[in-house]
């Protein structure tokens, strides 16, 4: 039986991994949706699903996208030096366009003063919405499991100032399980943050070792200093903002502050959240 969802919901982020997830799952239950995306060319085609052209920081275009929405996903912008201030944009836009609930992927340990620069926005992002009155959820995701692989240079080595600190690495296909499960009943969910990690927290040597034996090639973990993490990475000419991201999510594992299993997965999915040895098996048996 297909659970009983608000008459109008809006997906952000479609044409990502993660809100692309939930945009599938969603139509899978026969729910009509409107797709928010900078590019409605490379928005999915789903059955219900109407695609609506729409940037964050554009609040009147946001706001023509969720007029009549009762229930928004709204997945963080892409990183840059200026996305709180899209996020507040968007936030507005959605109190303007009468949004009754805000469903906001934020990240685990949001905080002003959090090693993980971006983690300062998801909290700032979220104290906006709380300001405005909107009803609200928000998911903190943990690092994702599906990223780990990418964490490897071409010589297969994780380089990084993480220490033997720990992350719960979590599953895309959790969160969006997760997500659907809030947005199916979002009433039942007002006012609640929800920290959505993997079943264990697992050192880099650890996870290296799992992406060694999955995927069949070589990886390991090799320490750095923080100044030898910004000398490695600054050959890509790359914003300061975005090394400290780069280097802050090494430094916020070392710090403990990814560590910690939630029951959250499980408790709003009904299933056991999956690994990250889960993950990689997937990837691997995937066409």
């Amino acid at each position: 039986m297909t659970e009983p969802f608000e008459p109008t919901v809006v997906v952000t982020g479609a044409t990502g991994r993660l809100g692309g997830r939930v945009a599938r799952r969603l139509a899978d239950r026969g729910v009509a949706q409107r797709l928010l995306v900078r590019s409605p060319e490379r928005a999915p085609a789903l059955p219900g699903a109407t695609a609506v052209r729409a940037e964050y920081g554009d609040r009147d275009a946001v706001a023509r996208g969720l007029a009549g929405a009762r229930t928004v996903f709204m997945v963080s912008a892409s990183e840059s030096a200026d996305r709180v201030s899209q996020h507040r944009a968007f936030v507005d836009a959605a109190v303007a366009a009468g949004v009754a609930h805000l469903v906001y992927v934020s990240f685990f340990g949001a905080a002003p003063d959090a090693a993980f620069t971006l983690a300062r926005d998801h909290f700032h992002t979220e104290e906006h919405i709380r300001a405005s009155g909107l009803a609200h959820t928000f998911l903190r995701d943990n690092l994702y499991a599906e990223i780990v692989p990418d964490l490897a240079g071409e010589d297969g080595v994780i380089r990084g100032p993480a220490g033997q600190g720990r992350a719960a690495f979590v599953s895309q296909d959790d969160i969006a399980d997760a997500a659907v499960t809030v947005l199916a009943r979002p009433a039942d969910h007002t006012g609640i943050t929800y920290d959505l990690t993997g079943p264990e927290s697992v050192t880099l040597d650890e996870a290296a070792a799992i992406v060694s034996e999955q995927l069949g090639r070589p990886i390991r973990y090799q320490p750095e200093t923080i100044e030898e993490a910004y000398a490695s990475r600054a050959s890509y000419g790359a914003p300061p903002w975005q090394l400290d991201a780069w280097v802050s999510t090494y430094t916020a594992i070392a710090t403990g502050e990814l560590d910690g299993v939630s029951s959250a997965v499980p408790d709003l999915t009904g299933h056991p959240a999956r690994s990250l040895t889960d993950v990689l098996r997937t990837t691997r048996s995937s066409p």
